[in-house]
């Protein structure tokens, strides 16, 4: 490797969770348009979020993300239930999870929270907003924020 290389940040493992093609255009747009070197990973339902992460199934060589965007409103396993499978398991939950949703219901606010949400966003819906929402977390989680290593195993 060479000297230049090895003084480059890795990019930033992102997974996000999310089931509407518009909004993984808008993300992906925003994450082209920062500051911050990442690769994002997107599935479409909390099942596959599962298998990514538990690097199950097809995603048996998938990277060990730095931090989750999860939707509530999924197919198949909800996002309630993603976020406590991945709190629960000891090998995982050092990994920070955003909720991203449309929904405002403060019982869904309270819901993750309980089960141990580092952040709970709610989607803008104008286009322009949902974009400058995502650049703006981006910039304060990788550039604020310390995230945890990687738990050895």
């Amino acid at each position: 490797m060479s000297e230049s290389r090895r003084n480059q940040p890795e990019p930033a493992q992102i997974l996000l969770v999310e089931d509407n093609p518009g909004d993984v255009r808008l993300t992906e747009e925003a994450f082209k348009q920062g500051r911050i070197e990442n690769d994002l990973h997107v599935v479409s339902d909390g099942t596959e979020a599962l298998e990514f992460l538990t690097q199950r199934g097809e995603f048996g060589d998938a990277p060990r993300p730095d931090l989750v965007l999860l939707d509530l409103n999924l197919p198949r396993t909800d996002g309630e239930e993603v976020l406590e499978e991945l709190k629960n398991d000891p090998e995982l939950r050092s990994i920070p999870v955003i909720v991203l949703t449309s929904s405002r219901a403060n019982e869904d606010i309270a819901r993750s929270y309980e089960l141990h949400a580092n952040a709970y966003l709610t989607k803008p819906v104008d286009p322009d907003e949902f974009i400058e929402t995502v650049r703006a977390f981006e910039k304060f989680w990788f550039s604020v924020v310390r995230l945890p290593p990687e738990v050895e195993s």
